[in-house]
């Protein structure tokens, strides 16, 4: 099996993830611009794919971005695994499914990634997996998730993707500590849905600060509005990093 191009995360600049939540490629290169090397990582998530193309991955990585290709695969195994390889050939970082999807659709997704990656010549992206979405608060629950709570099904999730082989999880803030506990230091966890203090939570429901994700034992740290609609994205994104780099210092 091919291995990940891993940039294991030691620095502040490593964990912060900056979401480019735009709606064209012109705004999202602009936006580059004006981050400038104040941020390593790009999240390209679904308007902007389906906006600017496959194109952008290669156009933000010739800026000196590390692209999380944000698109949450859900399909039959072979349809995910082919999306996969296609994800790969692009230069993406990290690519993410959904666990939902089941144990064989997220071996497909490594399995997809890994021919891709081969193909094109490049390192495979880390594969995460997708739990509960940070915009679900547990009210929709038993219905639509089972009889569990969210933390338990974030769990039951995640333990299903490290025995696909996956890299490691999007989850939210709330759920870092224990998947720490339960699947040891070297699982991934990408945490989207953080804020700062005085920030509004939006759509996002199990949200939490900067500081609080990187103390808690959290990857990668996926930001977006409070960085993106300052009116200076580059002091936002470096008020972020002060937090995110307090937070690894204070880590237990």
């Amino acid at each position: 099996m091919s291995t990940p191009a891993r940039r294991i995360p030691r620095e502040p600049l490593d964990h912060l993830v900056v979401a480019f939540d735009v709606s064209s490629r012109e705004e999202a290169l602009a936006l580059a611009d004006r981050l400038g090397d104040a941020v390593r990582w790009a999240k390209v998530g679904l308007e902007l794919f389906v906006s600017a193309g496959p194109g952008i991955v290669g156009e933000l990585s010739a800026r000196g971005l590390s692209v999380f290709l944000d698109l949450k695969f859900h399909d039959i195994p072979n349809t995910v695994a082919g999306a996969c390889a296609s994800a790969a050939r692009t230069g993406a970082g990290l690519v993410n499914v959904h666990a939902g999807g089941g144990e064989a659709m997220m071996r497909a997704a490594r399995e997809g990634a890994e021919r891709g990656a081969r193909e094109a010549g490049r390192p495979r992206p880390e594969i995460l997996a997708v739990t509960v979405l940070t915009s679900l608060a547990g009210t929709e629950l038993p219905g639509y998730y089972q009889a569990r709570s969210v933390e338990e099904r974030v769990v039951y999730l995640a333990g299903e993707a490290k025995a696909a082989g996956l890299d490691g999880v999007v989850c939210s803030p709330h759920e870092i500590s224990r998947l720490r506990e339960t699947l040891g230091p070297d699982f991934r966890l990408l945490t989207p849905g953080l804020r700062f203090v005085e920030g509004e939570a939006g759509d996002q429901k199990r949200v939490a600060t900067p500081y609080d994700a990187a103390r808690a034992g959290s990857d990668y740290l996926v930001i977006g509005r409070p960085i993106t609609g300052a009116d200076d994205p580059r002091a936002a994104a470096s008020r972020a990093l002060a937090e995110i780099g307090r937070g690894l210092a204070d880590r237990r």
